[in-house]
């Protein structure tokens, strides 16, 4: 095996483990950290830029069923997810998710570049800047509000390729959700933006040129199958010390990372565009 396959896989590995752990720790599905390290891999592996976003975003997106999947049921099994809220709002994140996968699947790089970028420097303000005692709302929107919010939720997780558990958490919360049952909840909002968004970026990547090997579309099946099979090995354990920390230090500090991830993708963007 060559060994530059050898230093790609390790790197997905070590990027699964990171993305799944972070992933039930702080509810944010684990692509925030999977789609940036995809992106700068498949750099580094030659795939050409006009491609390299779209499949990091669609293959990160891709693994993020698994770890959700996971995540969610472990907050179950500690009675804090809402059940009744992902009923109501699922079908709504997954219908955005759809069509935000299908939008950034036919964007050009640098606009895809641009809303990575900028959608990881909006994740990193909501996740260092907010505070659970902040209210909007007595209650979540209902009705037509629910519809909006929730394909947006969709939309923009989709085109970033993580979860929508940043979104997802913050909106509970400035609703009044308790912050447990927030990340809990919202844990669950992977797997719907996850399946129609993934199969938005087969359909929009099929027969592209240039793309790793092994791709259906934008989404790499080796990268997904690597990094969601270690997501959700350590998924779990994030999820359980999720329940047992002071988060806040822990999460300012991770919001910090995403910003300079997030500064440094727009930075790709505006080169791009020169």
């Amino acid at each position: 095996m060559p060994y530059e396959l050898i230093g790609l896989l390790a790197a997905l590995a070590a990027a699964g483990l990171a993305a799944g752990f972070l992933g039930g720790l702080f509810g944010i599905g684990g692509g925030a950290i999977v789609a940036p390290a995809l992106f700068y891999l498949f750099g580094a592996v030659g795939v050409p830029d006009e491609v390299r976003a779209h499949a990091a975003v669609a293959t990160s997106l891709s693994t993020i069923m698994a770890t959700s999947v996971r995540s969610m049921s472990t907050h179950a099994k500690a009675g804090a997810v809402d059940f009744a809220v992902l009923k109501a709002w699922l079908p709504w994140v997954a219908a955005g998710a759809g069509v935000g996968g299908l939008a950034a699947g036919f964007a050009q790089a640098t606009v895809l570049l641009v809303v990575f970028g900028g959608g990881m420097i909006l994740t990193a303000a909501i996740m260092g800047l907010s505070s659970p005692s902040w209210r909007l709302a007595a209650d979540l929107p209902t009705g037509p509000a629910r519809a909006a919010v929730g394909s947006g939720i969709g939309a923009l997780s989709a085109m970033m390729g993580i979860g929508g558990g940043a979104f997802g958490t913050t909106l509970m919360t400035l609703c009044g959700r308790p912050i447990h049952q927030a990340v809990a909840t919202a844990s669950g909002f992977g797997a719907a933006i996850a399946l129609p968004g993934s199969l938005a970026y087969v359909v929009a990547g099929w027969g592209q040129e240039g793309l790793p090997w092994g791709s259906l579309g934008f989404v790499n099946a080796p990268g997904f199958l690597v990094v969601a099979l270690l997501t959700s090995v350590t998924a779990p354990l994030g999820a359980r010390l999720a329940h047992r920390l002071d988060r806040t230090l822990l999460k300012r500090l991770f919001a910090v990372f995403l910003a300079l991830m997030g500064a440094s993708i727009l930075w790709e963007a505006m080169r791009g565009s020169a």
